[in-house]
């Protein structure tokens, strides 16, 4: 197939991209800027320039593609939730538009799904919480003859080169304050899934290109964040302890979720069974604590 992959440089859009190449599949790769266009090159795959926001060139590179996978999102640090997501819906009806008959594999997140016990790929996401619209946006194309599903990230996709995820924040967190902390008694819950884990479950759901279904990459059903920040506080030598929520910054609503999640049916469905380390085991390998 020919794949057109927005995000394709990003730490989880890069691995999606490999994982296709060495599959078979020609690989249509979103980007940004002369450099990131270079790195994309480099790969192997074909280079589209653009941006999220140009909704009419993301038209018409999924007009002229097979199938799309859509790993892009502006984070900054989450910062503005509401626009980013406003941005991710209507990068979503741009590319939904041009893919009748053909998959498309939607991203979205597993933390908002069912706060406080496992969330299931039957579980619908919280409609009130920004991204989760998103999930709507993507499934209501099922209904105008996209195959279109939802793949949900957990909290932590980990891997070597990770550096602007929740736990490298947790570790520049632990870095800045001295102290490797966690909200309340730390017994709350993060999903997790190593990244090369997650890129294959990208390509067998496009491969697959079930239609209307919600799927999970979790490799890690819960970490409680007491154990992470044990073993950031081990690796950085310094204290760990419980915290309030302003010690977070931004980070504050993230690290006191409670959100589990199993990816039961989509192992069922799609015979993917994550292979890579878990999430305190890549801890434990070093590599997250080399400035």
């Amino acid at each position: 197939m020919r794949v057109f992959v927005t995000g394709a440089t990003g730490f989880v859009g890069s691995a999606v991209v490999r994982e296709l190449l060495d599959a078979g599949h020609e690989v249509v790769g979103l980007a940004r800027s002369d450099e990131k266009a270079a790195t994309l090159a480099a790969t192997g795959a074909e280079v589209r320039r653009g941006t999220l926001q140009d909704v009419e060139g993301l038209r018409a590179a999924a007009a002229d593609a097979d199938a799309v996978i859509h790993t892009a999102y502006i984070h900054d640090d989450f910062a503005d939730l509401t626009a980013a997501a406003a941005t991710d819906r209507a990068a979503i009806a741009a590319l939904g538009e041009a893919l009748e008959g053909k998959p498309f594999v939607v991203t979205a997140a597993t933390g908002p799904v069912a706060p406080g016990r496992v969330a299931t790929e039957e579980d619908v996401a919280d409609p009130d919480f920004p991204r989760s619209q998103s999930e709507a946006a993507a499934l209501a194309f099922a209904e105008r003859g996209v195959r279109v599903s939802v793949l949900r990230l957990p909290h932590s996709v980990h891997g070597e080169g990770d550096r602007h995820g929740f736990v490298p924040a947790l570790i520049r967190l632990a870095r800045e304050k001295g102290v490797s902390a966690y909200p309340g008694d730390g017994a709350g819950r993060w999903a997790a899934v190593h990244r090369l884990d997650a890129a294959r479950a990208y390509r067998l759901a496009v491969e697959a290109g079930l239609s209307g279904v919600r799927l999970h990459a979790v490799g890690d059903e819960g970490v409680p964040l007491r154990v992470l920040a044990e073993v950031i506080g081990r690796h950085l030598g310094v204290p760990v302890g419980s915290a309030a929520p302003d010690h977070f910054g931004w980070l504050a609503h993230f690290a006191a979720l409670d959100s589990p999640a199993s990816s039961e049916l989509t192992r069922k469905w799609l015979g993917w069974v994550p292979e890579g380390a878990g999430l305190v085991a890549d801890l434990e390998a070093g590599h997250y604590f080399v400035e």
